[in-house]
């Protein structure tokens, strides 16, 4: 489970607080809803939401709220994996399968068996993986690599991407029978600039948990730096909220988090105006999506908000990553360092954006 949700409370009205989740404003009691009520069922679950929202915990909050949460949790980050080394580590292999295959390997869907998969950023998928990815769906069944010999299992899957897999289907990087195979209950997770009301139960938690964690005692926040907190755009989400609380416990002389213990582009301190920096900053999204809609950038106003607020993160996004990759003179693994992701993630997403692809010198920097 990821570190943020390890106890939380919810004031929801449609049941009791799911544990291990924070907030109750309305966009997250919708999700606590739908957590609910789909976490009965043995249906496929599609998890939507911008990097950093917390996708893996209402995947597992769907798992613990089941009739299968005896059974095995078993995670998998699609994005993090070549398609050859994602397709051993889903169905497994047999010795001499391939170089390097010295011995017989148990997959992650036969590891799941009784108990639920997650497969994380499955938009990063390769359009042959989706195939034998459907058949496990439908068929409940596939073959190690390398062998013939057909396993059959009851595994319960829950995926979860960070881009809108409807326009990914459209643009033919998605199968659209498998699309609707995931697609079976949506939740959206809402990304924290959605759910504003949220961060000071949120900082509090961070306070607690990391004051723990490093011997501390900040248990305070000053009222400027909650209100800086809470006009921040935040562009990585509950992440990157708690990264920022865990530096100012580690850096706190006091037992308060201080406006200037926060960042540049969260405080409003002057500094680095780069594009890079400007880019993460206090961003009024709606503002910026209605202003590109009126200049005819973004669409129309009839389109779907989500939609629209989706084409301006890609937007950022790419900007972002081009300077990103240009300040790091194109070497992907100190540009991915830099951006918080891991490198094959960078690679999807620069193939995604038609970025140049080019690896720096190393000794460049």
């Amino acid at each position: 489970m990821s570190r943020y949700g390890v106890s939380a409370q919810s004031s929801s009205d449609h049941g009791p607080p799911i544990p291990g989740l924070i907030g109750s404003s309305p966009a997250m009691e919708e999700v606590y809803r739908l957590t609910r009520r789909v976490a009965g069922s043995n249906a496929s679950v599609l998890i939507l939401g911008e990097t950093g929202t917390g996708k893996e915990l209402i995947a597992n909050a769907v798992h613990r709220l089941s009739d299968r949460q005896s059974g095995p949790f078993v995670k998998v980050n699609c994005g993090a994996l070549s398609e050859s080394l994602l397709e051993s580590e889903l169905f497994g292999h047999v010795r001499g399968s391939f170089t390097g295959a010295v011995n017989n390997r148990t997959g992650r869907f036969e590891a799941a068996h009784t108990g639920t998969i997650f497969l994380d950023e499955i938009n990063s998928t390769s359009l042959l993986l989706q195939v034998k990815l459907l058949r496990v769906l439908q068929e409940r069944e596939f073959e190690r690599v390398g062998d013939t010999q057909t396993v059959t299992v009851d595994t319960r899957v829950i995926a979860a991407s960070n881009r809108e897999l409807a326009s990914e289907v459209e643009n033919g990087r998605f199968r659209e029978d498998l699309y609707w195979r995931l697609n079976v209950v949506p939740i959206f997770l809402p990304p924290l600039r959605q759910r504003r009301e949220d961060i000071p139960y949120l900082v509090q938690y961070f306070l607690r948990y990391y004051s723990e964690a490093n011997h501390r005692f900040v248990v305070k926040i000053d009222k400027l730096a909650l209100e800086a907190m809470q006009d921040y755009h935040w562009p990585g989400n509950v992440r990157e909220l708690q990264n920022y609380v865990e530096r100012s416990v580690i850096m706190a002389d006091g037992d308060e988090l201080t406006l200037d213990l926060l960042p540049e582009a969260i405080s409003g301190r002057k500094g680095n105006s780069s594009f890079a920096t400007s880019l993460t900053g206090s961003i009024d999204l709606d503002s910026l999506v209605r202003e590109l809609v009126a200049r005819g950038i973004a669409g129309d106003e009839n389109d779907d908000p989500n939609q629209l607020h989706s084409r301006v993160v890609d937007r950022v996004e790419k900007e972002l990553i081009a300077q990103v990759l240009q300040l790091c003179n194109h070497v992907q693994i100190k540009a991915a360092h830099r951006l918080g992701i891991n490198r094959n993630t960078l690679h999807k997403k620069l193939k995604d954006y038609g970025l140049d692809e080019g690896e720096g010198e190393e000794s460049s920097s």
